[in-house]
């Protein structure tokens, strides 16, 4: 595992962040669900597996991309007219990238990352 980082992000439009994946994608409007919900794809595997289950040949998938993180940290809230988000994990960023795309498509910007 990589050594824990603290990822910086904003979505401009919570309400329309969804991801390419209907039956996988955030349904909430609020910084607080948004949250939870990035929080849970990081500390279990789950949302990846069921990504992983409607992929044409699941068996090819690597499954180093199924990793999680039980410490996963994810706080949100409204700034203005977006959602700053802040990530804490120690996961790599492209399994970051992949859950975020999966809940919020690629309507979410990093910020920067300490």
């Amino acid at each position: 595992m990589s050594t824990t980082q603290r990822y910086y992000l904003s979505i401009d439009d919570l309400s329309k962040a969804r991801g390419e994946y209907a039956q996988l994608s955030f349904e909430g409007i609020s910084p607080d669900s948004f949250a939870a919900a990035l929080q849970a794809a990081l500390r279990t595997p789950a949302l990846w597996e069921r990504w992983k289950a409607l992929q044409p040949d699941p068996d090819a998938v690597d499954d180093a991309m199924g990793a999680s993180d039980a410490g996963a940290t994810v706080k949100a809230e409204q700034s203005d007219l977006h959602t700053e988000i802040e990530v804490v994990t120690n996961l790599p960023h492209s399994i970051l990238k992949h859950r975020l795309n999966l809940l919020a498509g690629r309507t979410w910007k990093l910020h920067d990352v300490k």
